[in-house]
């Protein structure tokens, strides 16, 4: 529940642990990595890269909700590489793309 309450910032709860700030991490950016699949031809996420990603998000009319700042802290408070991370999302996500949709057939 911790990780939980830490990974929204309005709620006061500080990240502390890996999970805590793994989660605030992935959160807003497979949101936003799913977003840019839906747009791709084929609405597939299979072969997404990083370069690709980082492009949509410097768009601030795309999927404008996702607050970009989220992106680049979660990144940073991980301590990952955010090119690194965008892959790790994308690989996470390719992994169940029939079930989010974003597979061919």
């Amino acid at each position: 529940m911790r990780a939980i309450l830490a990974h929204a910032d309005y709620s006061g709860v500080p990240r502390v642990s890996r999970l805590d700030r793994a989660l605030y991490a992935c959160d807003e950016l497979s949101g936003f990595v799913h977003a840019v699949a839906l747009v791709r031809p084929g609405r597939v996420i299979a072969g997404l890269e990083p370069p690709s990603v980082r492009k949509k998000l410097k768009d601030k009319g795309f999927a404008r909700t996702v607050n970009r700042d989220d992106v680049y802290r979660g990144a940073s408070e991980l301590g990952v590489d955010l090119d690194e991370h965008i892959a790790f999302v994308v690989s996470a996500l390719t992994d169940v793309a029939p079930e989010i949709g974003l597979s061919r057939g």
